[in-house]
């Protein structure tokens, strides 16, 4: 009898292990244990980020979705309930919902940029003051990629998605005082660059 007893398998508690350890991990982040938080982000990364990336086909914006899509699941995981799919269809479920809004960002850049062509073949690029016109300039000489990336991120979240700064703060997890000073510093070398021709960015 007790040889019969050790010879049963043992439920695992790992996740990725089956339907049982993924409730407890999903039920785990809801509470907002720290570990099962890891655990989480260990199971359903791939998911998302291959979601991401089949729907986006641009492996920095769908590692971006990606830690979008966490951020999202953390900060509304008191509103995960269980159902048909379980915690894996929950984040799907995000996931498409950002994919649609990294879609839409980029359609406006698209926009912008052919705006801002149109812009410097009529007036062969003449600089006009104002950091709109500098972020103009950039999209067409490709000046934006020479900043910093934490410059770059919080520049195209301004430019790009029409985000304020404190809503970049919240995207981002960054100080309010720290965006500021990224978008100061990044108009200026931007500044810079349509007077003098490309700085060294700031750092």
């Amino acid at each position: 009898m007790d040889d019969q007893d050790d010879e049963r398998p043992v439920a695992s508690t790992e996740p990725g292990s089956g339907a049982p350890a993924d409730t407890r991990v999903a039920a785990g982040f809801a509470a907002g244990d720290e570990e099962c938080v890891a655990a989480v982000y260990r199971r359903w990364r791939p998911l998302v980020h291959a979601l991401a990336r089949r729907s986006l086909g641009d492996e920095r914006e769908a590692e971006d979705v990606t830690q979008q899509v966490f951020l999202a699941a953390w900060r509304g995981r008191r509103g995960y309930r269980p159902g048909p799919g379980g915690f894996g269809a929950w984040l799907t479920g995000i996931t498409r919902h950002k994919v649609a809004d990294a879609l839409e960002a980029r359609t406006r850049r698209a926009r912008a940029a052919e705006a801002a062509a149109r812009v410097c073949a009529q007036a062969r690029c003449e600089a006009e003051p104002g950091p709109e016109r500098a972020v103009e300039r950039v999209l067409v000489l490709g000046e934006l990629a020479r900043l910093p990336s934490a410059q770059q991120r919080v520049l195209r979240l301004a430019f790009y998605a029409d985000l304020t700064q404190s809503q970049i703060a919240d995207r981002t997890g960054l100080p309010p005082g720290t965006v500021k000073s990224h978008m100061r510093r990044a108009l200026h070398v931007l500044r810079q660059s349509m007077e003098t021709g490309p700085p060294q960015p700031l750092r």
